[in-house]
């Protein structure tokens, strides 16, 4: 079988489950107070240039989410999102469950314009009854986005604007981050996002590592009181220093950057696969995402031997499907795809 369905599928990769089995019978203090998350927290500030940083580690990608959402937010307030963001399909209702609402803006292959931020808030505080309505108080990014696409650096910069004009606070959730900055064309860098956005998180559980974010504010004054908070969302690992001991990994000699820039690179060589076979490409993505348009009948002879997501749900006729990367995927994967559908 050959797993194009996500890239988390596997465990760790191998260098950072080394350092796990390394330091495993050691014994730290928890809840990240550790000197393994310190030593983390530090390779971190180095990389996004912000030396005075809060970083804290949490567990999982939508814990992250509701966390810091619930942080930035008081109550009256929601987070507007793309109608494609991950908080507002894929998440459960989680946010909505933490007592805040997500406020839908139209989404543009996953993004959102700065124009169109712009309206949203200023034509909320023209209605003489705002008082009664959910106030936009956070905006909301992914990037890469859901649909494997990414924001420029001029899109990051007006995004930011907007948010700074307004005193809104701009939150980039960063799940598959390392893809969007391994990705041709990208002119942008962790600093630049360290720079432009309030609070931003960097994906270790789809980027190598067992489990684990690292949520980061440039400015700590941005998540006063966070740690309890962290606590309260479920999000806090009593064995904190697992958490360090990754992250630590993989900014040590590159190894975020490396695993990256493979998965982009085998997505781009996947992408051409298709291509060459005569199937249509969905939308354009960079990154380790992928997406196709495939006959119902290519799909349905592909499925036995290979794992991949429809990406909504089956068509008559046929069906967009996704294909994900990662670090765990190989050039021998490709090429046994393109096997299969030289048959087909």
């Amino acid at each position: 079988m050959l797993y194009f369905t996500s890239d988390y599928t596997t465990g760790a990769h191998p260098d950072v489950m080394a350092r796990l089995v390394a330091t495993n019978l050691e014994h730290t203090v928890g809840y990240g107070a550790d000197p393994y998350c310190a030593e983390a927290r530090q390779l971190i500030r180095e990389a996004c240039q912000a030396p005075d940083a809060l970083v804290q580690f949490l567990v999982g990608g939508t814990q992250t989410n509701a966390t810091v959402i619930d942080a930035l937010l008081r109550r009256h307030e929601g987070v507007m999102a793309a109608d494609t963001a991950h908080i507002n399909v894929h998440e459960s209702g989680a946010i909505e469950h933490s007592g805040h609402k997500v406020l839908v803006l139209p989404s543009h292959e996953g993004k959102v314009r700065p124009d169109e931020v712009e309206q949203y808030v200023s034509n909320f505080y023209r209605d003489e009854t705002f008082e009664h309505m959910v106030a936009p108080g956070l905006l909301y990014i992914t990037q890469a986005t859901e649909y494997g696409t990414v924001y420029s650096l001029a899109e990051l910069e007006a995004l930011s604007a907007v948010c700074r004009r307004h005193q809104i606070p701009l939150y980039l959730d960063g799940a598959r981050l390392g893809y969007a900055l391994a990705s041709d064309g990208a002119d942008f860098t962790l600093a630049d996002i360290a720079r432009l956005c309030d609070v931003f998180y960097i994906g270790g559980t789809k980027e190598g590592a067992l489990f684990g974010e690292a949520v980061v504010a440039a400015d700590p004054a941005r998540l006063p009181h966070f740690f309890p908070l962290v606590k309260q969302h479920g999000a806090l690992l009593a064995k904190g220093r697992l958490l360090g001991v990754q992250f630590g990994a993989l900014f040590t000699d590159g190894l975020y950057t490396r695993i990256s820039r493979h998965a982009v690179l085998l997505a781009q060589e996947l992408r051409n696969v298709f291509v060459e076979h005569g199937y249509r490409v969905a939308l354009d993505s960079p990154t380790n995402q992928q997406f196709f348009i495939l006959p119902n009948a290519v799909m349905d002879r592909l499925l036995p031997d290979v794992s991949f997501e429809l990406w909504g749900p089956r068509g008559e006729t046929e069906t967009t499907v996704r294909f994900v990367t990662s670090w765990a995927n190989t050039k021998e994967d490709i090429d046994a795809l393109r096997s299969l559908l030289d048959k087909i």
